[in-house]
């Protein structure tokens, strides 16, 4: 079951969902869904030091490289390049409610998409919520720090979680701050 506006803001008013800095909610709470911003900080691939990526052999201090813009500048996202991001805002989740990553409609007409295949957001996850920046357009696009660039659904579930994202022994993103790289070479 989606939650409602008055859900969400019931939520965050008794801090069963935390988010922090709180949310200007006159802005970034629709019928369904709480607008984040965007962080200012950005890790981009460098194509030019490895002929490829092994994700078995993970060597991404090599392959990105971490830009971070002042709160009144802005980044500007290249048609076909990837970026990650992360959200202005620190998110915590009960273990009886998952979240659902979307962009907003406004910059998806401009071709920027924020997630690859992320979009769920687990119960118990405690951190920054890292974003999966693309541009799909044949324009650069700038993008601010402090503006709105994504929106989270939260779903009540069934039951509260038996095994809540950060109490999960291969939880590699728990506690996640800010920008996290692909820590793909971890798993079993």
């Amino acid at each position: 079951m989606l939650l409602s506006d008055i859900d969400i803001e019931r939520a965050l008013n008794d801090k069963s969902i935390v988010i922090k800095p709180t949310p200007n909610l006159s802005h970034a709470l629709s019928a369904c869904a709480l607008d984040l911003r965007l962080n200012n900080i950005f890790e981009v691939f460098e194509y030019s030091k490895m002929p490829y990526f092994d994700p078995k052999n993970a060597e991404q201090e090599l392959a990105m490289k971490r830009i971070t813009i002042s709160k009144d500048d802005f980044f500007v996202l290249q048609p076909g390049e990837f970026a990650l991001a992360s959200t202005l805002e620190w998110v915590e989740l009960p273990y009886n409610i998952a979240a659902r990553l979307e962009g907003r409609s406004s910059l998806g007409r401009l071709g920027i998409v924020v997630h690859s295949t992320a979009a769920l957001i687990h119960p118990g996850m405690r951190g920054n919520i890292v974003l999966e920046l693309g541009n799909h357009s044949r324009m650069p696009v700038a993008l601010y720090p402090g503006m709105r660039v994504c929106s989270l659904s939260f779903e009540q579930l069934t039951q509260p979680a038996q095994r809540p994202y950060h109490l999960q022994k291969n939880a590699k993103y728990a506690q996640q701050k800010g920008v996290e790289k692909s820590r793909i070479q971890d798993e079993d």
